[in-house]
């Protein structure tokens, strides 16, 4: 490539790396603050949040425009082209993350718009609040192609999801000794279930900042397997009957 091509691909690559950081931004936000509408009844900030849900659509899409322009100008090679693969299946996640944070902010606002007013106490604030530093860390390793950081959250979905687990069985408890609080605490159930989804996406996406920066696939494969890749510890196949992948259950 000239010159001048080299430094127009350099641009629309920063480009798309800012655009898709202050995607994950708009997501971040959206989450936050639909939490906070459950717990504080603000309205306001449910529409906040739907206003939101469109600019990351929006978002999306010129994203998606970009790399395949980009891809179809430039046929870029290793690092580059990794980077621009990487953020198209990162762009999907994100989407859905923000889809996410929408139900929840929708089924806060019927939560507090519903004269019935028996609500399980139920503590899901820590949840959220790990489902958002999930998304900040994820998006932190992307633009620094911190691939230790972005093994942390693979990690960390795995806390998520025991939190997941126990908001169900605590759900569950409640319906059946107060047939009152079926309703709520189905609203609650999905609440939870959105926010465990959302954890799954930021895994996704920590997966694709692994394979960015080594250029190793590490889905489905365990996050002791994608630890001791992001370490430069050897990574043996599974011809060597190493149970990296079978690892979901593990307390470590």
């Amino acid at each position: 490539m000239s010159e001048h091509t080299n430094k127009q691909f350099d641009a629309d690559l920063q480009r798309i790396r800012t655009e898709l950081l202050q995607m994950g931004g708009l997501v971040e936000s959206m989450i936050q603050n639909s939490m906070d509408a459950l717990a504080t009844g603000d309205m306001t900030l449910v529409e906040q949040v739907k206003g939101r849900e469109k600019e990351v659509n929006r978002l999306e899409v010129e994203i998606d425009d970009l790399v395949t322009t980009l891809l179809a100008r430039h046929q870029p090679a290793a690092i580059d082209l990794r980077t621009l693969l990487a953020v198209t299946k990162m762009l999907t996640d994100m989407e859905r993350s923000g889809d996410e944070a929408d139900k929840i902010a929708s089924m806060a606002r019927r939560i507090h718009e519903d004269d019935r007013r028996f609500i399980p106490v139920i503590e899901l604030r820590h949840m959220a609040n790990s489902v958002v530093t999930m998304m900040r860390q994820v998006m932190d390793a992307f633009a620094r192609h911190d691939s230790v950081l972005a093994a942390s959250v693979v990690r960390s979905d795995k806390e998520v999801d025991k939190e997941w687990k126990s908001a169900l069985r605590n759900l569950i408890t409640y319906m059946i000794e107060d047939p009152r609080t079926i309703s709520r605490a189905i609203d609650l159930l999905f609440i939870a279930r959105s926010m465990e989804r959302i954890g799954d996406h930021c895994k996704n996406m920590a997966e694709r900042v692994i394979y960015m920066v080594h250029g190793a696939d590490v889905r489905h494969k365990g996050v002791k397997m994608a630890e001791r890749l992001v370490r430069g510890e050897e990574v043996p196949t599974p011809e060597d009957g190493d149970d990296s992948g079978r690892d979901d259950t593990s307390k470590d």
